[in-house]
């Protein structure tokens, strides 16, 4: 079968073995590109397959999406109902330490199906990974309706972001760098930033001005809620956030709650809000033409927000 793999010359549609192992077969329906991908795309050559943010169809027909998390369920994190901070879970992630999604099927446990609610398609479940990322971050800042928000941002996580506050009916602000990522806010409910102040401020874009933004826009007291992926070392802006007694707290990824799984919220939340997959979904390629859709998802001045590869 075809698997995107990174090659000494760079994104490759591969042969690659069927998936075998313990696990339910999925055949792949949709699958995004993150900005981890393209991260891991600029390191070099990889041994699995790419792709964490998919959907698919199993053995009897019926279309989920996929956790591609993979703990271990016996560490100490595991254990305290923290398995998304699971100690080893990295090196099985989907997508990360195992074969993942850019590929025409994967073997992925049965605790990873995540069943989709009456009208969501499955061309767009693979945005259930993302938003769960921006779902869980709002939960563990205890973000609400009285909650003013701003997002500080424009790609997909930082749009996802806007879509999860808005959802729990909060006032919500985006400051974006492309016009297109403002007008995408926009229709997702979001309105321009301005100089006031905001009860909780999200960096989604993963650099220091953006921290630095972020430190400005937030009240004395408030959070600043990272939703980004930081590669290397950050500098906080030590003088504003000491002057406000700021609050910095990092999301990793999804988890679970009293109430069930940051996965099936983002589930249900695409389901009610169909704009969210019009908006963010801006290219769509099929597999064979993954190194193209890797160049566009890389070029966010041209208008990419998610680019999404089908089989």
């Amino acid at each position: 079968m075809r698997g995107v793999r990174i090659t000494d010359d760079g994104v490759q549609v591969l042969d690659v073995p069927e998936p075998t192992g313990t696990g339910q077969r999925v055949d792949v329906v949709s699958s995004g590109i993150c900005g981890s991908d393209l991260h891991l795309a600029a390191m070099g050559p990889l041994p699995v397959t790419l792709g964490h943010e998919f959907a698919g169809r199993l053995e009897d027909g019926t279309v989920v999406a996929i956790d591609p998390s993979r703990p271990c369920g016996e560490c100490d994190q595991c254990r305290s109902g923290a398995p998304h901070r699971c100690r080893t879970g990295a090196t099985r992630a989907l997508g990360f330490g195992t074969d993942g999604g850019l590929a025409d099927a994967v073997v992925a446990p049965a605790s990873a199906v995540v069943p989709l609610p009456s009208g969501l398609d499955g061309a767009d479940a693979c945005l259930v990974e993302p938003l769960a990322v921006a779902v869980h971050g709002l939960r563990i800042g205890d973000v609400g309706a009285a909650t003013r928000v701003a997002v500080v941002g424009g790609g997909t996580i930082g749009l996802a972001g806007v879509a999860a506050a808005v959802g729990l009916g909060a006032e919500t602000g985006l400051a974006a760098r492309h016009p297109h990522q403002r007008a995408a806010g926009e229709r997702l409910g979001a309105t321009v930033v301005t100089d006031g102040e905001y009860d909780v401020v999200v960096e989604a874009a993963g650099t220091e001005a953006a921290l630095a933004q972020a430190a400005e826009l937030c009240r004395p007291g408030g959070l600043v809620l990272f939703l980004s992926t930081h590669w290397g070392p950050v500098p906080i802006p030590g003088f504003p956030a000491l002057m406000k007694e700021l609050a910095f707290r990092w999301s990793y990824t999804y988890g679970e709650h009293a109430g069930g799984r940051d996965v099936d919220d983002a589930a249900a939340l695409l389901a009610r809000s169909p704009e969210i997959a019009s908006t963010l979904i801006t290219h769509r390629f099929p597999l064979d033409d993954a190194t193209t859709a890797f160049a566009v998802a890389a070029d966010r001045a041209a208008g990419a927000i998610k680019v999404v590869l089908e089989p």
